[in-house]
C-alpha cells in the first residue's frame, strides 16, 4: 500500500470508478481485476476474494464500514485470500457470470456480491452480503474466511470439483435449446402472464418489494392498441399515476428513487438510478401519447428537470446515480421532521404543503435512524381537491405549493447531498438517448432534442473506440473498457429515434455503421443470439449471452427491434433475416414465459405487424411539411418508420441507405407523403385530411 497525504491507499487509488476508489483506504490489500492480481494468488497459492459492489449500493456500504474498514478483518482477509474488487457497472459481463453462480449455489443473488474462486477465475463459494461476525444463523466474514483457508489447505479437492462444477453449470446455461420461431400467439400469453401478476389495488407488478420495470408498461401499451383491451391501458394508468403520487417519486426535486420497499410505493430504496429515470421517460411519454392526460406529461417535464440539474455532464452525457444515503443513513436527504417544515414556510405554505405531501406531527416515516418519526412526502389527492377541502381556490393552491416547494428545495440543498457516482457509462446513456429523442417528438420540444443530439454526439466521438467501435465507461477526462452489446444495441436504439426527431440521415448511417461492428463483434454465428463481450475483448470463464429482461432491456431484445427497424429502412434484407434468426434462438425461453421478456415482446409487436412506413416528401420549414411530419412524431404508432426526403434535391446519405426514396418525388412542388400499411401502398398525398387518415387509422 502506498502513503498518500498521510493516508496509507491501496492499489484502487488509482482506479477511475467511483465504487473502487470508495475502497481505497481500507486495509484490506484490494486489487483492481486483472492479470496482476491473479499472478499474485497464483504465486502465493491462495484463493482470490473477489467482492462485487457499485458505488449507490446502501449494503455495500455496510459491508465496507462493518468489514472492510476494520483492521481485524483485513488481517484475516490479507491473509486467507488475493481480495479483489469489481464494480458491477463497469464489467457487467463479470457480474453476469458470478451472479448466475451465486444464484445457482445459494438460489438468490444480490449486492454485495461475494464470491471465492481459484486463481483462475473458478468460483467455488458464492453468497451476497456478511456481517463481521456471525449473527442469527448468518456466517461472519471472519469465520468464513478462516474456515475457506482451512479447507483450501486440507480439502482442496473437494473444492476444485465445485469449482469444476460450476463451470460446467456456466456452460450448460449457455446451450439450451433454441426452440424454433414465435407466433403472435406468445404476446397474449405475456399479457395474461402480467395480469396474474397485476396488483388491482396499488398497480405494479408482484409485491414488497416493488420496482418501476417500465419495459412492462411499453408492452402493455403496445398490446392495447393491437388488440384494444382496456384492461392493458388501465395497468398502465393506474401504475403510472401510483408511482408518481408515492414515496417513490421525489416530490420535491423530481426523478424516481430505484425501487419501493413495500407494495404501494410508499417508502423507497433511495438511490436514483440515471436508467430507471430514461426507462421511465419512456413509459410517462408514451402513455401521455395514448391518453393525453397532463399528468404524464408533467411527470416527463420534471424527470428531465432533474437530469439537466443534478446528472448531465459538462460533456453531453449524462452520470450514473446519486446514493441512497447521507451522513451514513439511508434517505436521510429527503426525509423531513414536522417542525423543519413550518420553520420554512408560511402558515398558509405550510398548511397547504402539510395537507397535499400527507405530512404528520409525528412523522408519516419510523425506523431506527428516526425513532422520533419523520416525514417522506407523497400525495394521494390531486391538487385541486386538496384546495377544495382547505377552501381555498386552485389558482391560489398553485402558488402557495409553488412558493413552498422553492423555499423547501433551497433548505434542502444546505444539507450533506448524497453521493453522485460521476461515471458515465455509454449503455445508460444510450438508453437516455432513446428517452430525450421520443421526448423531443411527443412533447415537440426543441430543447429535448438539442439536448439528446449533444448526448449523441458525446457518444459518438469521445466514447468511440478505435476502429469504430465504443468504450464502456467514461471518468473526469478519461474513456474506457471495451464496450458490451448492451453500449451498442442502446446507442444504436438511440440514434434510431433521434433521427426520428431529426430526420437527420446521418444518425441512420451511425447506427447502421454500429450495426455491422456488432455484427462483426458479437454475433454468435453457430447457434444464433450475440454475446455480452465482443470477440476482441478480454477472456472470461463464459462468453454469456443475456435474453432476461430484468431491470433494463436485454441488448439482444433491443437488437432484435434495432435489426427489424432498419431492415424496413433500408430495404435490407439480411437484416430482416438476421433479426429473425436472433427471434429463433429465442424461442424455447420466451415461449415458457414470456412475462420474463416484455421488452422481447414489443419488439415482437412490430415484427407481427401491420407495419407501416411513412414517407413525406418536402422542404423543412415548409408549413405543410413540418405539420406532416409532427403528426407522424407525435402520433402514437409504434409499429411505423416515418423518414423525410428533401423535395428539391436528393439526400445522398438517405439515398444511399434508403435506395428506394431515390424514386419519390413531390408533384409540383407540394409537399407530398407516400404511406405503405402492411406491405401495400396508397397513393400519395398531398391533401392534409387525406394524410391524416392515414397515419391515425
Amino acid at each position: 500500500m502506498d502513503t498518500i497525504a498521510g493516508k496509507k491507499q491501496n492499489r484502487l487509488a488509482k482506479e477511475k470508478s467511483p465504487y473502487l476508489r470508495q475502497h481505497a483506504t481500507n486495509p484490506v490489500d484490494w486489487y483492481p481485476w486483472g492479470d496482476e492480481a491473479f499472478a499474485a494468488a497464483k504465486a502465493a497459492d491462495k484463493p482470490v476474494l473477489l467482492s462485487i459492489g457499485y458505488s449507490t449500493c446502501h449494503w455495500c456500504h455496510v459491508m465496507e464500514r462493518e468489514s472492510f474498514a476494520d483492521p481485524e478483518v483485513a488481517a484475516v482477509l490479507n491473509e486467507a485470500f488475493i481480495p479483489v474488487k469489481v464494480d458491477r457497472e463497469e464489467r457487467p459481463d463479470l457480474d453476469g457470470i458470478y451472479m448466475t453462480v451465486c444464484q445457482a449455489m445459494t438460489g438468490s443473488g444480490g449486492w454485495p456480491l461475494t464470491i471465492i474462486m481459484t486463481p483462475d477465475q473458478k468460483p467455488f463459494f458464492a453468497g451476497t452480503y456478511f456481517p463481521k461476525t456471525s449473527s442469527f444463523g448468518r456466517i461472519g466474514l471472519l469465520e468464513l474466511a478462516k474456515k475457506i483457508q482451512e479447507l483450501w489447505r486440507t480439502r482442496r479437492e473437494e473444492l476444485l470439483a465445485v469449482a469444476a462444477h460450476n463451470l460446467d453449470l456456466l456452460r450448460e446455461a449457455e446451450g439450451h435449446d433454441p426452440g424454433g420461431p414465435l407466433a403472435p400467439e406468445v404476446l397474449d400469453r405475456g399479457f395474461i402472464q402480467l395480469a396474474e401478476l397485476y396488483d388491482e389495488r396499488n398497480g405494479g407488478f408482484g409485491f414488497a418489494p416493488k420496482f418501476p420495470t417500465p419495459h412492462h408498461l411499453l408492452f402493455l401499451l403496445r398490446y392495447w392498441q393491437r388488440t384494444g383491451k382496456p384492461e392493458a391501458l388501465a395497468m398502465v394508468e393506474q401504475t403510472l399515476t401510483a408511482m408518481r403520487y408515492g414515496g417513490i417519486y421525489d416530490q420535491l426535486g423530481f426523478g424516481f428513487h430505484r425501487y419501493s420497499t413495500d407494495e404501494r410505493w410508499f417508502l423507497p430504496h433511495f438511490e436514483k438510478m440515471l436508467f430507471d429515470q430514461a426507462m421511465l421517460l419512456m413509459a410517462y411519454l408514451e402513455a401521455y401519447q395514448v391518453t393525453g392526460r397532463a399528468l404524464f406529461r408533467q411527470t416527463a417535464e420534471e424527470v428531465y428537470t432533474y437530469l439537466m440539474t443534478v446528472l448531465r455532464d459538462e460533456s453531453g452525457g449524462f452520470y450514473s446515480a446519486e446514493d441512497a444515503d447521507s451522513e451514513g443513513v439511508e434517505g436521510k436527504f429527503y426525509l423531513w421532521s414536522w417542525p423543519e417544515v413550518h420553520q420554512e414556510l408560511s402558515p398558509e405554505e405550510a398548511r397547504l404543503a402539510t395537507a397535499y405531501f400527507n405530512l404528520e406531527p409525528g412523522g408519516n416515516v419510523r425506523g431506527p435512524e428516526w425513532p422520533d418519526g419523520a416525514n417522506l412526502f407523497y400525495i394521494t389527492d390531486e391538487l385541486p381537491t386538496v384546495a377544495r377541502r382547505l377552501g381555498i381556490s386552485p389558482v391560489q393552491a398553485e402558488e402557495l405549493l409553488t412558493f413552498a416547494r422553492a423555499k423547501l428545495l433551497a433548505r434542502r440543498a444546505q444539507r450533506v447531498p448524497p453521493f453522485k457516482d460521476e461515471k458515465i457509462l455509454t449503455d445508460w446513456n444510450g438508453l437516455l438517448l432513446v428517452a430525450l429523442a421520443k421526448g423531443g417528438q411527443v412533447l415537440q420540444n426543441k430543447a429535448w432534442i438539442q439536448t439528446a443530439e449533444a448526448t449523441a454526439r458525446f457518444l459518438l466521438t469521445v466514447m468511440r473506440a478505435p476502429g469504430g467501435g465504443l468504450w464502456h465507461r467514461y471518468y473526469r477526462g478519461e474513456a474506457g473498457i471495451h464496450g458490451f452489446l448492451e453500449d451498442y444495441a442502446y446507442l444504436i436504439w438511440g440514434l434510431l429515434e433521434l433521427y426520428g426527431a431529426t430526420f437527420e440521415a446521418d444518425y441512420l448511417a451511425e447506427a447502421l455503421a454500429l450495426t455491422t461492428v456488432l455484427q462483426r463483434s458479437f454475433l454468435d454465428a453457430a447457434r444464433g443470439g450475440y454475446f455480452q463481450t465482443g470477440a476482441g475483448a478480454e477472456h472470461v470463464l463464459v462468453r454469456q449471452k443475456e435474453f432476461y429482461d430484468g431491470a433494463v432491456p436485454s441488448g439482444n431484445s433491443v437488437m432484435l427491434l434495432n435489426l427489424l427497424k432498419l431492415a424496413r429502412i433500408t430495404g435490407d434484407p439480411s437484416l430482416q433475416e438476421a433479426a429473425e434468426r436472433s427471434s429463433g434462438f429465442f424461442g424455447g425461453l420466451v415461449a415458457w414465459t414470456p412475462v420474463n421478456y416484455t421488452f422481447l415482446l414489443s419488439a415482437l409487436d412490430f415484427a407481427f405487424g401491420p407495419g407501416r412506413e411513412i414517407v413525406i416528401v418536402g422542404q423543412r420549414g415548409e408549413e405543410m411539411t413540418e405539420r406532416m411530419l409532427s403528426l407522424v412524431q407525435t402520433t402514437y404508432q409504434p409499429r411505423s418508420i416515418g423518414l423525410f426526403c428533401p423535395a428539391t434535391e436528393a439526400d445522398p446519405v438517405l439515398a444511399s441507405l434508403a435506395p428506394f426514396t431515390k424514386e419519390l418525388t413531390a408533384p409540383d412542388g407540394k409537399t407530398t407523403a407516400y404511406v405503405c400499411r402492411n406491405y401495400q401502398c396508397s397513393l400519395p398525398t398531398t391533401a392534409w385530411d387525406q394524410f391524416r387518415q392515414l397515419v391515425q387509422e
